[in-house]
């Protein structure tokens, strides 16, 4: 296995004679958090890009999003087979449609001639991976997978000081994700990411983004991987005496961690279906309406008690890798943390790196001077934009394709490919309790 941090886009360079006289023009397959996200973003005011397509089977999500951009009735479609099959409509598609479908969609938009953003995770198994990753080469087209942590400011300059030598060799690197309670409660156990069999194992759904950041920090392929976790808390067992099968009719739900109804109710008094507790609210309800809420608690998967729910993802896992030249890493996700950036030590042979997502601190072995450096990005949560890693991914995507740049994307599909295959190997490692070589 290969992982490459300077990626040869040679698909993106046949599209070099693409007009700049008109904005680039995208389709959105999948309406959701992330489709909305990333529509919103990529036709801002200023921004040389047009959405002109959405698929989306529900209804009001559909005629938010295509509403909320202009698009005529024509290119508005439940389902995005249609919109595969059909006469183009866009230069490129944002495919973020449920994880299971994505080699599906990837293939059909692929072999249309559509340049594409998939969402994370790339998919749910290594062969699918394989596949689009195929496809988008078969059809020369670009595929660039959502890897946003990479196009984070913090990031860039985190790379920017490595490649530097200021740390000298990288020998280890400890990292961490702190996932958040409520955003694990809401996602992982009552959302649509609760069950390995419906979406994938935690690890992929949540924290591919990691596996593939260590790989673009560390410039090494993974030789070896081991792994444990489980699912610890969010179980029936756990639950507190007198517990109810739903927050609105719990007697102690008052007092509990977890409640959905202070989630969303928070959310609601927020307002804002774009930044923390806010987003979830609107994700549960469909609205921010203080009917719509009350009906996704009382009625809706948002509304179960997190130990009376379907879940099995894990709810915390370290992971251990081994790299080519014996640069080890370990990482750890857990949903037991408040809402944070990720937490960073990397170890070098002059120095060490301390980052908590926005600010970092370097430390110099010869001279004991602290260095620190305040990169100002944004929140973490995906309603907060990743750090500035949703924006930065977008207007390098925008850009690349309008203007015939492929150095501006940070990964292609088979470098994804090689690092998704980290993730499905770790979750190997895991079940077996055994390390797993690659």
């Amino acid at each position: 296995m290969t992982v490459t941090d300077t990626v040869q886009h040679s698909n993106l360079r046949t599209h070099q004679g693409r007009s700049l006289d008109r904005p680039l023009h995208l389709a959105i397959v999948g309406a959701g958090s992330r489709g909305t996200g990333y529509a919103r973003i990529a036709a801002r005011p200023g921004s040389p890009a047009r959405i002109t397509a959405v698929a989306e089977p529900r209804a009001s999500h559909r005629a938010a999003l295509a509403g909320a951009h202009g698009v005529p009735a024509a290119a508005r479609f439940a389902d995005w087979h249609d919109l595969a099959a059909g006469p183009r409509l866009a230069d490129a598609v944002i495919i973020a449609v449920q994880d299971a479908e994505h080699a599906e969609a990837a293939e059909a938009f692929a072999a249309r001639g559509y340049d594409i953003l998939l969402e994370k995770p790339m998919a749910t198994t290594a062969e699918e991976c394989d596949r689009i990753a195929a496809a988008a080469d078969a059809a020369g087209v670009s595929l660039t997978v959502c890897h946003v942590m990479r196009y984070m400011p913090y990031t860039r300059k985190v790379k920017e000081l490595l490649d530097a030598g200021v740390l000298g060799e990288i020998v280890s690197v400890q990292h961490l994700e702190p996932v958040g309670y409520w955003h694990f409660s809401h996602s992982y156990v009552r959302g649509n990411w609760r069950r390995s069999d419906t979406s994938g194992p935690l690890l992929l759904t949540k924290s591919c983004h990691d596996i593939d950041w260590l790989a673009h920090i560390i410039g090494r392929p993974v030789t070896a991987v081991s792994s444990f976790g489980s699912l610890r808390h969010f179980r029936p067992e756990r639950a507190p005496q007198g517990a109810g099968e739903r927050c609105v009719s719990c007697a102690v739900e008052p007092d509990c961690d977890f409640s959905a109804k202070r989630l969303y109710e928070a959310g609601l008094r927020e307002g804002d279906p774009t930044t923390g507790r806010g987003h979830v609210a609107w994700v549960a309800a469909g609205e921010l309406t203080a009917d719509a809420v009350e009906r996704a608690l009382a009625e809706g998967p948002y509304g179960r008690c997190v130990y009376a729910s379907d879940n099995d993802v894990v709810d915390h896992q370290v992971v251990n890798l081994e790299y080519e030249g014996g640069v080890t890493a370990s990482f750890t996700l857990t949903a037991f943390t408040p809402m944070e950036h990720r937490h960073t030590k990397i170890f070098g042979t002059r120095g060490q790196l301390t980052g908590d997502g926005r600010h970092i601190e370097v430390f110099d072995f010869a001279t004991e001077a602290r260095t620190a450096i305040d990169t100002l990005a944004g929140g973490a949560s995906a309603g907060e934009g990743h750090g500035g890693g949703d924006l930065g991914l977008i207007e390098a995507f925008v850009t690349a394709h309008r203007e015939g740049r492929p150095e501006l994307l940070l990964t292609g599909a088979a470098e994804s490919a090689d690092t998704h295959r980290v993730v499905f190997a770790a979750e190997e490692a895991r079940l077996s309790g055994t390390v797993v070589r690659l």
